[in-house]
């Protein structure tokens, strides 16, 4: 038994005329994703002449991600392609995972520790995690996050636990 994507007809849930049913769903979920942040920023304050307003990025972004999702989907429906793989809960899961400690744990813990967690979590999304280049990296990225945030950028941000604090 191999380990290949069958081609065979029959097999796919999909009309003919789709002739790549990965890139077709992918491009009409980054679309979904688009549409939602334009709905989602709807209300923030827009582009007066020059001058940005907090919607205009998010605006932006969305835009380019609607029109890249358009390009994956009509990709999707003109060229051959992957069928539909199976769908890997791991590293969606852990990702998450990571985002909300970090979203519990910065306030309590400070930056340093939160962010070095944060990373370590997210790294359990795959099997061919190598711990110990997972914690050089972490190590990096949070004393790079230190510096810039406070430091580069001037945000307040709480570097350790109040309860190591002098």
């Amino acid at each position: 038994m191999s380990d290949t994507p069958s081609h065979e007809a029959g097999k796919s849930i999909f009309p003919k005329w789709i002739k790549g049913p990965q890139d077709f769903v992918g491009g009409l979920a980054l679309m979904a994703l688009a549409l939602f942040a334009l709905w989602a920023s709807r209300d923030l304050q827009g582009m007066h002449g020059f001058s940005f307003g907090a919607g205009t990025a998010p605006r932006m972004f969305a835009g380019l991600l609607l029109a890249l999702g358009c390009g994956v989907m009509l990709t999707g429906l003109l060229a051959e392609g992957a069928p539909i793989q199976k769908y890997h809960w791991r590293g969606p899961f852990f990702v998450s995972l990571a985002i909300l400690s970090f979203a519990i744990s910065i306030r309590p813990l400070g930056l340093v520790i939160s962010a070095f967690a944060s990373f370590m979590i997210a790294a359990l999304g795959t099997s061919e995690t190598r711990w110990g280049e997972a914690a050089v990296v972490g190590i990096c990225l949070t004393v790079g996050c230190s510096l810039l945030f406070p430091y580069a950028l001037g945000l307040p941000f709480q570097l350790f636990p109040r309860f190591l604090m002098p």
